[in-house]
């Protein structure tokens, strides 16, 4: 299954267009910052595991990001990434995404927000931001009597074929 996409999709009110948008990303130094104030110290190994997170541009899960803090860090374990997953997302740097029956994936908590489309073929996963469903389910939950907190979308997908 392939665990990749730096895609952005924007779909502005009123537009069938879509543009792509860069994301915000969490930097090496706020990274390394909730470790600290976790009280966890930045070895080499985690410093590797922090590059890794702070550069990927995809939704990578933990086995992954191993494999690509290994190259810069050799002998870091598993476990140290489990664990250091675990309390960058305790302290809100990160967010864990678990998509529906693949393995958690992460991306830095610091991006707008926008939902997710994931490609039940390639596992692939598209971010996008439509102001249309966005103020669809504003409207829908106000008729309701209620304010939207918080919500996540998620849409399983799947290419068109060529007819």
């Amino acid at each position: 299954m392939k665990i990749s996409s730096n895609k952005f999709l924007h779909f502005p009110e009123g537009r069938g267009q879509n543009r792509t948008m860069d994301r915000t990303t969490n930097s090496l130094e706020s990274l390394m910052q909730a470790l600290r104030a976790a009280g966890i110290r930045v070895t080499r190994q985690r410093a590797a595991l922090l590059a890794v997170l702070a550069e990927a541009g995809d939704h990578p899960d933990a086995p992954e990001l191993h494999r690509r803090a290994e190259e810069a860090a050799p002998g870091i374990s598993l476990s140290t990434v489990y664990r250091t997953l675990t309390t960058l997302e305790t302290q809100g740097v990160i967010q864990r995404h678990q998509f529906e029956g693949a393995p958690a994936r992460f991306e830095p908590a610091e991006t707008d927000h926008h939902d997710h489309m994931i490609d039940v073929d390639t596992g692939e996963v598209v971010e996008f931001c439509s102001e249309r469903i966005e103020k669809l389910q504003a409207a829908i939950a106000a008729e309701m009597g209620y304010d939207i907190v918080h919500h996540r979308m998620e849409l399983y997908v799947r290419k068109r074929t060529q007819e």
